[in-house]
């Protein structure tokens, strides 16, 4: 009897031994995920990422594509540097935070740092190309921020000059990400440009301000943007009437739109007009010939342009570049809404600035609902 009594201590005690074992294991394969505590985090707008808060301050985020039906999730755990060991699915790459240093693909991720000020964390980035930020501009010149190449063209030796912790990428662009895998920096996914409303675009702080650990400032600066810009939108929509416009340019031949269920329709609805390809079952961009789509837009009352043109664009060049814009109704009544990127900070600052963006199509669309002294800081009427 002693002899099985002394066995079964034994074998109780290894079982403890093991078990404390996996529980100090770092990103164990056998983690219980439903031993773990979770609080999901609740987004208003933003459909490419998902977040899940540990008991211990872990965050899993789950990215996705949010206008694909199919799409490849990435998964990441946020954890705390100072936890010395800790549990997280087997299935999620770990991130220790806050990041030091990142690199951006994009101006949009881009302009969340500037949001959050802080371009201390950033270390590299692409391109300065329509880039007007001054502060950015003096770290790239004194050497604090690097430019790595371009898309399909990085330099993987400035990458590792650079020294991230993250490369925050676009995976659905033209990539050429081959030859920074090989540095070993852990990519991450940045949707926001792939976001259907100009407040999940803006969400997308939030999503930073996880990795750097502002998370209470880019949750304050987020709902700020929310309360300007549910206030303009209330103001449009007390408008008398809702007027019609199209958007874009022909180019190779072919009409660039994009379709109805598009971050641009939602801002034109919300700015209390209706635009032309609203029933179009597109969230991304539509090719028209131009016969059909003057058939769909020859009397909006508007015609809004976004476009990167060297010197004054005005209603000469619009003509000169396709003889037939001059039928459209916008053309004829000098109805053109315009914004010049080589003129303004519409990269870096926009995607965290809707609400400006919806106050502008408001004062054309419906002048008489804002301040008569408002000053349009992207889009103005083309003279």
């Amino acid at each position: 009897m002693k002899t099985f009594i002394k066995t079964l201590s034994l074998c109780i005690v290894a079982c403890i031994l093991c078990c404390c074992k996996n529980k100090q294991a770092n990103n164990s394969e056998n983690t219980d995920n439903s031993k773990l505590s979770m609080v999901t985090s609740t987004l208003k707008y933003a459909q490419g990422f998902h977040v899940k808060t540990l008991a211990d301050g872990i965050r899993l985020i789950d990215i996705q594509d949010p206008q694909a039906e199919e799409f490849t999730a990435w998964h990441f755990a946020l954890v705390p540097k100072q936890l010395a060991s800790f549990d997280v699915p087997q299935d999620y790459t770990v991130v220790r935070t806050p990041i030091d240093k990142a690199i951006c693909m994009t101006m949009l991720q881009l302009a969340d740092f500037i949001a959050l000020d802080a371009l201390n964390n950033v270390s590299g980035i692409t391109s300065i190309k329509n880039l007007f930020n001054e502060d950015v501009l003096q770290k790239v010149k004194d050497g604090k921020i690097q430019q790595i190449g371009s898309e399909g063209d990085f330099d993987a030796e400035v990458v590792m000059a650079a020294n991230p912790d993250v490369i925050f990428i676009s995976p659905f662009k033209r990539g050429g990400y081959e030859a920074i895998k090989n540095t070993g920096i852990t990519l991450v996914p940045h949707l926001g440009y792939k976001e259907l409303h100009p407040l999940g675009q803006a969400e997308w702080l939030k999503f930073i301000g996880m990795f750097i650990g502002e998370e209470e400032q880019a949750n304050t600066l987020f709902e700020n943007i929310c309360k300007r810009y549910d206030h303009i939108k209330e103001l449009a929509s007390k408008a008398e009437h809702r007027p019609t416009v199209l958007s874009g340019e022909m180019h190779g031949g072919n009409w660039y739109a994009v379709g109805g269920k598009s971050f641009l329709a939602q801002i034109f609805a919300d700015a209390g007009a209706d635009y032309v390809l609203k029933d179009d079952p597109n969230s991304g961009g539509v090719n028209i010939e131009f016969e059909k789509l003057y058939a769909m837009a020859a009397n909006a009352d508007y015609w809004r342009i976004l476009n990167s043109f060297p010197g004054e664009f005005n209603y000469d060049a619009l003509k000169a570049s396709e003889p037939r814009n001059e039928l459209f109704k916008a053309f004829k009544e000098r109805q053109v809404i315009y914004c010049n990127m080589k003129q303004s900070p519409y990269y870096e600052k926009a995607p965290i600035e809707p609400d400006v963006l919806l106050s502008d199509l408001v004062y054309v669309f419906h002048p008489e609902v804002l301040p008569s002294d408002y000053q349009p800081t992207y889009y103005k009427i083309l003279k």
